[in-house]
């Protein structure tokens, strides 16, 4: 089974004048506005598309881990992902790091740092992202 997620961009004017809309199909979120100031110099209470992946990537690997400890008999009480994007106009997104803080009983240090890497090789984010932008990670027991 697959299921096939949308988000749409409305844009009026040209890329450093111009501002956009862009809104999920699900509805999860009130319709949000883009500009190029808030990808390239100051968000100000606007998204950018880096934003997005960023999002998209916290999210999914907060559940990738969860399943991997879930799987290794360690499933967490909570895991609080952070991803940061960054980008640089002409040349596009550079890096992508993600901090990862979680509190998982009877886990040993090492073993909480192997499955934190194994989420980040194998979340769906990362695996799109991967050979395109490096991916850092530090991750800690809470």
């Amino acid at each position: 089974m697959s299921l096939k997620s949308t988000g749409r961009t409305h844009w009026d004017g040209d890329l450093f004048t111009g501002s956009g809309e862009t809104s999920l199909d699900s509805g999860a979120t009130p319709p949000m506005r883009v500009t190029w100031k808030a990808r390239a110099e100051d968000h100000g209470g606007l998204t950018s598309p880096e934003e997005l992946i960023a999002a998209a990537h916290a999210s999914c690997y907060s559940m990738a881990l969860s399943n991997t400890l879930a799987k290794a008999g360690t499933p967490p009480t909570s895991i609080d992902t952070q991803a940061t994007a960054t980008f640089v106009p002409g040349t596009g997104i550079t890096a992508m790091e993600l901090e990862v803080r979680a509190a998982v009983a009877g886990i040993s240090e090492d073993d909480f740092l192997s499955a934190a890497q194994d989420a980040k090789e194998n979340c769906p984010v990362s695996q799109a992202l991967k050979g395109n932008v490096p991916i850092s990670l530090v991750a800690s027991l809470s």
